[in-house]
C-alpha cells in the first residue's frame, strides 16, 4: 500500500478549564443547522459536554467515528473519588445509546472539524471557547493510503445495522419507482 501525506487535525481538550458553559455545543448545532445558523439545538451538535455538577466537573467529548455494535468493554473509571462507566466518555455513535445521533433520523454524527466552504481558520467551538479550553492543531504525517468511508457510506451502514440490507433496498427499489412514476 502506498504511503501519502495527510493533514491531521486534532482538536486539544484542557478539562481544567472548561466551566460547563456549552458554548462549544451552541456554536456546533446552530453551525450544523439547515440553513446554517438557522436554529441552536445541542442533541445535533458534534461536541458534548458530560457534566457533573457536584463536583465540578465538566469535559467536552466529540463525536468519533460510528460503531455498529456496542464495545465488550465494560471497564470503569474513578475521578475524584467518583465511579463512571467507560461508555459515559466514548465518542461513538452506536445502537446502545442516543449520544452523537442525529435526533430526527437517528443518524450517526461526526465531528467534521465545521470543514466547509469556503473553510473556517479553526472549527468554530474553538473560536467561541472564552477559556482556551478547546485548542486547534495541524500538523503532516505520512500514512498509508486506503479507502475512507465518506459521510453518505457511513449513513447507509448505519441504516443497514438498524434495518437490514434487504428492507433497506427494498426501501430504495419503492422510491426509485415512484420517482420514475
Amino acid at each position: 500500500m502506498a504511503k501519502i501525506n495527510k493533514t491531521i487535525k486534532t482538536i486539544t481538550v484542557d478539562a481544567d478549564k472548561c466551566n460547563g458553559c456549552r458554548a462549544c455545543e451552541i456554536a456546533c448545532s446552530s453551525f450544523h443547522a439547515e440553513p446554517k445558523y438557522s436554529s441552536v439545538n445541542p442533541a445535533r451538535a458534534r461536541i458534548h459536554v458530560i457534566t457533573d455538577r457536584l463536583r465540578g466537573i465538566w469535559l467536552p467529548i466529540f463525536a468519533g467515528e460510528y460503531t455498529p455494535a456496542e464495545c465488550m468493554g465494560r471497564n470503569k473509571y474513578i475521578i475524584n473519588g467518583k465511579e463512571y462507566d467507560e461508555c459515559y466518555f466514548c465518542r461513538a455513535s452506536c445502537p446502545s445509546r442516543d449520544r452523537f445521533k442525529e435526533p430526527d433520523s437517528g443518524l450517526p454524527l461526526k465531528c467534521d472539524m465545521c470543514e466547509d466552504d469556503p473553510p473556517l481558520e479553526e472549527p468554530l467551538c474553538v473560536q467561541v471557547c472564552l477559556n482556551d479550553v478547546l485548542t486547534y492543531a495541524e500538523r503532516e504525517e505520512e500514512v498509508d493510503e486506503d479507502t475512507v468511508l465518506d459521510d453518505a457510506e457511513i449513513a447507509l451502514q448505519s441504516l443497514i445495522d438498524e434495518y437490514g440490507m434487504d428492507v433497506l433496498l427494498d426501501t430504495v427499489n419503492r422510491m426509485l419507482q415512484k420517482e420514475v412514476e
